[in-house]
């Protein structure tokens, strides 16, 4: 490859410490398997060096700054994010280089050091992880403060304004960048988060979880105070409380801002016993724990930020082959179809009976939980969307950053589906789309 062929790409995430962060790795390692160089710019977790390449993905990292609590909490924590990568960024800059920057939001403030950046003829590719304004009003639950609204869709105009490339993880994000942040539709591009076809093997259940009750329930994901665990512990109490069962336990892996509160919850609500909540779990672990679970659980409630936003937990239920419960919001039914059972919103004693009725009847979990893998298999998978991220680049780093022959070699590596990818167009409703 020639040494003038524009191919680097300067990664900014704040969100999740990488590889642990499973949409930018899957991102990050098929452009890298297509022949760009990619460097990613992260907190660390425990343990991690500020160094290291990972799969062909060239990781710098800072020291996190403490969790945030709080409007103040979250100024400290993504001031000094926007600080630590910035620094990072030029020492990146004036080493090795880069030719295009790609935020992933949360925060949208990394468009500050975009523009920095073009003002040197860099590119810049704005990953649309989260709508900020409505996971912001989510998040506070009626306590948001309505100026800090108003700048949160001023950060995401400017961030799509200034973006030469916006990607979008579904329809229902796509269509708030072209209605409220006016942006075109050719200058947006769909890539939506998927499972690895070799995710779709089986995993031997954690034996210790899998003896704990007849019956396992599962969840895992972020913990936030939008994310709706609190209505699952509520849901559990009328299981137990008015239903009468005790036969179940209930697997609660994951953490964030509502941690603490939520192991007060269940405590008040006479849990303890039924439930566990040991943390974030990564990697074989996670697996192993899912796979146990006769059922697993999407509980986060109907609010803005939600309807318009698909879960990745949905996929990786799916992916296991396990039945789902959940409220029946239009991204759970677009994504999950068939595989879930779907109660009405943010209704708790509902989602109990539909708990209840899946507990009661093997066959119909048996049946929703293979639909969900066929889903996965023959739609929803990252293979079908890495395409898509390879077109951003052929428009963003023109001539073609690699070689034809490299470009073929990396689509050859794929695992081929059985059948052709199935791309969601778009659809009746404008809160319908797939992450």
């Amino acid at each position: 490859m020639k040494a003038h062929v524009k191919n680097r790409i300067l990664m900014l995430l704040e969100n999740l410490p990488y590889p642990q962060d499973v949409r930018v790795r899957r991102e990050a390692t098929a452009l890298a398997a297509a022949g760009y160089r990619v460097a990613v710019i992260c907190p660390a977790a425990p343990g991690q060096p500020s160094r290291e390449t990972v799969n062909g993905v060239r990781v710098f990292r800072y020291a996190p700054p403490r969790a945030a609590s709080g409007f103040l909490g979250y100024l400290w924590e993504y001031g000094y994010s926007m600080a630590a990568s910035f620094v990072i960024s030029l020492a990146v800059f004036f080493g090795e280089g880069f030719d295009a920057v790609h935020a992933h939001n949360p925060p949208d403030t990394f468009v500050f050091l975009a523009i920095f950046y073009k003002l040197f003829g860099k590119r810049f590719v704005f990953d649309h992880h989260d709508l900020s304004p409505e996971m912001y009003r989510a998040r506070f639950r009626g306590k948001s403060n309505p100026i800090v609204h108003v700048a949160l869709i001023l950060l995401e105009r400017l961030t799509c304004y200034f973006a030469d490339h916006i990607i979008a993880t579904n329809e229902s994000y796509k269509k708030v960048e072209m209605d409220r942040d006016h942006m075109p539709e050719s200058h947006i591009t769909v890539v939506r988060n998927g499972i690895e076809l070799n995710r779709l093997g089986p995993v031997e259940p954690d034996p210790v979880l899998r003896r704990k009750a007849k019956t396992i329930i599962g969840y895992v994901g972020v913990m936030g105070f939008q994310d709706g665990v609190d209505y699952l512990l509520r849901a559990l109490h009328h299981l137990v409380h008015d239903f009468g069962r005790t036969d179940f336990y209930c697997a609660l892996i994951g953490g964030g801002d509502a941690w603490p509160s939520l192991k007060k919850l269940a405590s008040e609500l006479a849990l303890d016993e039924y439930v566990w909540l040991p943390g974030f779990v990564f990697g074989d672990g996670l697996r192993r724990y899912l796979s146990a679970a006769d059922i697993c659980a999407v509980p986060d409630p109907s609010n803005p930020y939600n309807d318009r936003s698909t879960m990745v937990k949905i996929m990786e239920y799916m992916a296991l082959g396990k039945p789902i419960v959940a409220f029946d919001l239009p991204e759970h039914r677009f994504t999950a179809r068939e595989a879930a059972l779907y109660v009405p919103p943010n209704d708790e004693k509902a989602f109990a009976r539909a708990l209840l009725q899946l507990m009661e009847d093997r066959s119909r979990r048996e049946q929703l939980g293979a639909s969900g893998k066929r889903r996965i298999k023959n739609e929803l998978a990252w293979d079908f969307s890495i395409p898509r991220l390879l077109t951003v680049y052929r428009k963003v780093l023109p001539p073609l950053a690699c070689s034809q022959a490299s470009l073929s070699q990396a689509e050859s590596t794929r695992i081929r589906p059985q059948h052709a990818p199935i791309m969601p167009g778009p659809v009746q409703t404008e809160k319908q789309g797939g992450a």
